[in-house]
Parts: C-alpha cells; sequence; structure tokens
C-alpha cells in the first residue's frame, strides 16, 4: 500500500476532482444517500470501482442536497452513458426511522452521524430530479431500496401499498441485488451501440414498458403474471398471493420472468443471474479500493458505519436462512457467493498494513457468519428447487453444511504476522452447529469451529439469535425450535468451562412478529428467566418491503397458505409484547400480574414474579467457572425434577 494517498485515489465527488483528473467528460455519474466510502462493504463504491475496471470514467455525488437550488445534480454535466442512482446501503426510511417510526437521532452512513443528509425514499427522490433536470438521459436505480421496492409492495411508513419504484421515481431502468453481472453486460451493450432504451433483456433488470411497446422476445425464459397493482389495491389476498411468486422466482436457478399491470403500463422484471461464481466475487472485492472515507469528510467527523466495519473482512454473499424478517435473500440471494482464501488473504494483509492498524480484525464474517463455502452436494437438485429456505423446517439433505473451510479460513488469517486477534462480530447461526439438527455435518467438525470461536474469535460475549422460544412463532419465522437453542447452550457450557473462558452467551429475540400474542412473550420472559437470562437488547418487528412477515403484517393472510394469521398492529399491543421483556423492571410488575392473572397463567407469574423472595442470579460467570450456564442450576438453584415446565398458549378457538 502507498505511503501517502493523493485524492486521485478516490473517485472523484467534484468538478475540480475531475479536472484533476486530466477528465473532459465523464460517462457514468453516480448518487449516493451514503456519504462516499470507498470500501467493499459499500455498494456505491464497489459499482464505481467496476465501472472504472471495465475502462469508463465514473464520479460519485453523495448525499447531494435536495433542500436548495439542487446545484449538486447539475454540478457534473451529462455523464455519456447514463446517472446510477442509490438510496444507500440500508432502505433510507430504516435510516431515517426507528420501528415506533420516530425519527432517528444518528445516521450511521453520515459523518458525525448527522442526521438530514438523506431524504424518505431517497432513490425516488434523486431520480425525479434527474429526470426533470436531463430529461433525455438515461436513469438506472439500484441498491437495497431499488431491490425490495421492484414490485407493489406494502410501505411500513406511510402505511399503504405502493406501485414499484420504477413509477414512483420516473428512472429508465431498475437493477435489483447484486449489481456486478447486470451493469457488466449493460455497459457492454451500450459500448457495442445499443440504444439504452432498446436494453431491456438483461438479467437482474426491471423496466416499465408502455401499452404499446412489444413485449420482448426470450426463448430461454419462461414468464408468469401476477395481480396488478390496481387489484393489489383492493384485495389482501391477491396481493399476498404475488409474494409466493416473487420469492420464489427470486431464489429459482432458472427463474421465470415477472409481469405485473400498473395502470396502463407493465412491469417486467428478468429472471436473476446465477450465483456469481469465485472468481466473479473476487474481482469485486480485489478492485483498488483504498477503504478509507473521501478526505472531504476529514473535518466533519467520523463515519459511524465505517468505523464499525473499517478493519472487517466479508467472506461472503447470500444466505440461504430464508428468516421471514429478513431481507438478506432477497437482496443478495439465497445461494452462498463465497470468496476464494488468497482473495480474503490478501484483503487482510491490506487491512494488517494501514497505518493505524493496531493488531484486530473487527470481523470475519458474512450476513450470516458460518455459511462460508456451503452449497447444494448435487446441483441439479438445486436447479429445480423453489424452497426459501434451505435450512428450514429442517436442513436439506443436499446441503453441504461442513465447517472445517471455514474453521480453516479463520486458522490462515489468524497466521498472518500483524494480526493478533480476529473476531466474529457479525454473530453465527447457532442451529447449525447442534448435530440433532444439522445431521449432514460431521459433530466432531461442528464442536471443532465451535471451539475455534469460542476460544479465539470472541471477546467476552458469543451474540447469537434463537428470536423466539414460541415454536409456532419459529415456524413462521423460518427458524427452529427452541429446543436447538438449550441443545447449542449445553455444548457453550461444556466448552466454556473446559477450557475456563468465562463467556457469556446473549441471544436475541424479537417481539410483535406476525403469529405472536401476549402469552408468547409472557412464556419467553419466563423461560429464559429460568435459563438466568436478563434480556437487555431486543428488537420490535419492523415490516420492510419483500419479506414474508411484512405482507403477513399488512394482508393478514400468509402468501403460501392464504390462511390469516394473526398480527400485533396496534401501538397498544406492540407495548404490551415489548414489556414483557423487562419484567424486571417495577414499572412492569402490576401489569404483568395482572396480565398473567387474567390469561390464566399463573405458572408463568410464579416464574417471573415469586411469590418468595428469589435470589437471582443473572447468567454470567462470576468467580470459578464451575457451574456457569449449567442448566442443571438456574438462577434460583432449583432441582431440576423442580424446574417449570413451560407449556404451549392455549388454543383459541
Amino acid at each position: 500500500m502507498k505511503t501517502k494517498l493523493q485524492l486521485t485515489d478516490w473517485l472523484p465527488t467534484t468538478n475540480k476532482e475531475v479536472k484533476i483528473r486530466g477528465w473532459e467528460y465523464l460517462d457514468v455519474i453516480l448518487f449516493s444517500g451514503d456519504a462516499y466510502v470507498d470500501h467493499p462493504t459499500f455498494g456505491p463504491a464497489v459499482i464505481g470501482r467496476m465501472l472504472e475496471s471495465m475502462g469508463l470514467r465514473v464520479a460519485i455525488v453523495p448525499q447531494p442536497s435536495v433542500t436548495d437550488n439542487l446545484q449538486d445534480f447539475v454540478k457534473l454535466g451529462k455523464p455519456r452513458l447514463f446517472f446510477g442512482v442509490t438510496g444507500g446501503c440500508m432502505d433510507p426510511m430504516i435510516s431515517n426511522y426507528n420501528a415506533n417510526k420516530k425519527r432517528r437521532d444518528k445516521d450511521a452512513y453520515t459523518p458525525n452521524g448527522d442526521i438530514g443528509f438523506r431524504p424518505d425514499y431517497a432513490s425516488s427522490v434523486y431520480s425525479k430530479i434527474l429526470k426533470e433536470k436531463w430529461p433525455d438521459t438515461p436513469v438506472l436505480i439500484g441498491g437495497i431500496e431499488g431491490s425490495l421496492r421492484r414490485v407493489t409492495h406494502y410501505d411500513y411508513w406511510s402505511d399503504k401499498l405502493m406501485p414499484t419504484i420504477l413509477e414512483t421515481s420516473k428512472a429508465d431502468m431498475l437493477v435489483y441485488g447484486m449489481g456486478e453481472q447486470p451493469l457488466r453486460e449493460i455497459i457492454r451493450l451500450l459500448q457495442k451501440g445499443v440504444p439504452f432504451s432498446s436494453i431491456n433483456t438483461v438479467n437482474q433488470t426491471a423496466v416499465l414498458m408502455n401499452k404499446e411497446e412489444k413485449i420482448p422476445k426470450n426463448s430461454n425464459w419462461e414468464d408468469v403474471e401476477i395481480a396488478s397493482h390496481e387489484v393489489c389495491l383492493k384485495d389482501k389476498k391477491k396481493y399476498a398471493s404475488n409474494f409466493k411468486v416473487i420469492e420464489q422466482e427470486s431464489n429459482k436457478l432458472a427463474a421465470r420472468r415477472i409481469f405485473q399491470k400498473v395502470g396502463d403500463r407493465t412491469l417486467m422484471i428478468n429472471p436473476p443471474y446465477p450465483t456469481m461464481t469465485e472468481a466473479e466475487i473476487d474481482a469485486a472485492f480485489d478492485l483498488p479500493y483504498t477503504r478509507l472515507p473521501h478526505p472531504k469528510y476529514n473535518k466533519r467527523g467520523p463515519i459511524p458505519a465505517f468505523e464499525m466495519i473499517k478493519t472487517s473482512i466479508n467472506i461472503h454473499r447470500g444466505c440461504f436462512g430464508g428468516c421471514s424478517f429478513c431481507t438478506i435473500s432477497a437482496h443478495q440471494g439465497k445461494f452462498i457467493a463465497s470468496r476464494s482464501k488468497e482473495s480474503i488473504l490478501r484483503e487482510v494483509d491490506k487491512v494488517a498494513n494501514m497505518p493505524d492498524f493496531k493488531g484486530y480484525l473487527s470481523d470475519i464474517g458474512g450476513p450470516s457468519a458460518n455459511m462460508y463455502q456451503m452449497k447444494g452436494k448435487v446441483q441439479s437438485i438445486c436447479d429445480k428447487c423453489v424452497a426459501p429456505s434451505c435450512i428450514s423446517p429442517v436442513i436439506c439433505s443436499n446441503l453441504d453444511t461442513s465447517h472445517k473451510p471455514l474453521t480453516e479460513l479463520y486458522q490462515a488469517v489468524d497466521s498472518h504476522p500483524k494480526v493478533k486477534k480476529s473476531f466474529i462480530g457479525s454473530g453465527i447461526r447457532h442451529d447449525m452447529l447442534v448435530p440433532e439438527f444439522n445431521k449432514n455435518a460431521d459433530p466432531k467438525e461442528l464442536d471443532a469451529y465451535t471451539e475455534e470461536v469460542m476460544t479465539k474469535h470472541v471477546s467476552g460475549r458469543l451474540k447469537v439469535a434463537p428470536e423466539h422460544t414460541s415454536d409456532p412463532v419459529l415456524k413462521l419465522m423460518r427458524k427452529p425450535s427452541f429446543t436447538y437453542f438449550h441443545k447449542f447452550k449445553e455444548r457453550f457450557d461444556k466448552i466454556n468451562i473446559k477450557k475456563g473462558l468465562k463467556l457469556q452467551l446473549i441471544p436475541y429475540f424479537i417481539s410483535n412478529h406476525p403469529a405472536c400474542e401476549v402469552e408468547d412473550m409472557a412464556n419467553l420472559a419466563a423461560e429464559t428467566k429460568d435459563m438466568g437470562f436478563q434480556l437487555e437488547q431486543v428488537q420490535g418487528f419492523t415490516p420492510t418491503p419483500m419479506t414474508v412477515a411484512t405482507v403477513i403484517y399488512y394482508s393478514g393472510y400468509h402468501p403460501y397458505t392464504l390462511k390469516k394469521v394473526n398480527t400485533p398492529i396496534t401501538r397498544k399491543e406492540k407495548d404490551e409484547q415489548h414489556r414483557f421483556f423487562f419484567w424486571y423492571k417495577d414499572e412492569n410488575k402490576a401489569w404483568i400480574k395482572k396480565t398473567l392473572n387474567k390469561l390464566g397463567r399463573t405458572d408463568l407469574l410464579d416464574v417471573l414474579l415469586p411469590e418468595k423472595s428469589e435470589k437471582w442470579r443473572k447468567n454470567k460467570p462470576t468467580g470459578e467457572t464451575k457451574n456457569t450456564f449449567n442448566d442443571a442450576v438456574p438462577f434460583n438453584r432449583r432441582k431440576a425434577k423442580d424446574k417449570v415446565k413451560f407449556k404451549p398458549k392455549k388454543k383459541r378457538r
């Protein structure tokens, strides 16, 4: 790495920076809702660097002002090919608001965490301005906001159904998912002289077609039409049934082309590309990033999102978990695209040689840290699969779940002379480390991985996400039974005691999820308390576009069965569920007592708020490691035979 970086080591952001490079024109200008960080985990940097590697002159306008004379949208002039627009690394509405629709007081992707630099629905706002200023120049939108809003979707913040973002943004084309493959093809066609308006058969793109336009033919694709936007507005069940088609086609290797009527126009979503090969994903990470924010921010303060990941290494993309509340597979895909060990070690070396590196890597991970190199044993079986998850309700027998490549990768990273310790900050799927659940894997291999993580890659706390204790709720979440958390905890305890580690196990849970009722939350509180957990970090369910749970939240129907599902909607319902997490707070005790008496669940009341005084022993090591985390010795040291049996909630007629 160079000892001193020059301004020209970043993509240009101003006219002055363009002129320093000696450029008379630009091929592509990117607009982003985030500050510009030249790092492979920031989408605009990846796309900018990739286009640059194809010989294009690329500039980026980060967080353009939309409240002044709109100078930011004209200052760099007109690009030769197109404008590219993204709302940022998160959907702008998630960046701007919390689960209670209250405006956040920090924006993680802005210097100093300052707010007000990203408009709501940023992609639509930027795109509309560009179309007004430059009506003859194509606008292409992408990123997670575009991916999640590519068809009729429920918008939690306005509490209404919205049409495809192509309609609200007035953009000419949408690239969904990981943008490298479709953009390479778009550039190839443009360089050949094909007009932008004629490019409509590239995989992983979507366009809105006027009624007079002919549907392009493609003999390789089958077609499917879903209920129109107007039908969805009138019929919630039809809207729900759309999602099953969208999700299945997003996850298929031989997907159909999707059509949807929007007014007098037709939305056409072309099938996705096959999962990136190792060589393709390596190429994206091997581009010449500075791995630093643009120098223009030096005086404005640190960018929180960058500070969190500046010494982290992303080892793969995609997630085959398919959790009902999660958007990862909708954007990154179900199949895992893993980097080669060599590419990862090159990046480790680059980070280790950064001037301010202290010897600690904050994360060696991905969307789910322990899915590296995992794929189908027989590809032809995966080719025909339409399941949204490879591990729910059970782990697919065709899935290779060996953790050996990951264990070996950690060891290779740690062998770097400048690396003192590498952490697994992104968390792990604990269920995949339980032999009773992961029957495909060698138990010794799973134990070796768990021990490797616990002894070398955790600092005091291991975070896992069982999400709930209720089996019906977990089934809808596409998560395994809470039984497997108990089993994982047993294995965790054994290693913890054997190695004298004194580690804490921190489980994460979600309240207010579809299918979850007050009694479920009471059970969760009682069961976790009985295990010695006092929950401090909890999350309320936030409906985001393009998830099963959000479809249920809005429509009341499960998109796969079209059966009704109860969901907490009102603020009162949500607050009441959330209160159970905090049974130990004095202000909640009277309400909990009243509620459980009303439900006829005095058994739970006896656990949460016993009449006799109890010695609360929070589940964390103190002194000797003996009995630490031992389920047979819970907080009040009852004998195992006296432990509460957590019965399921009563069925309601």
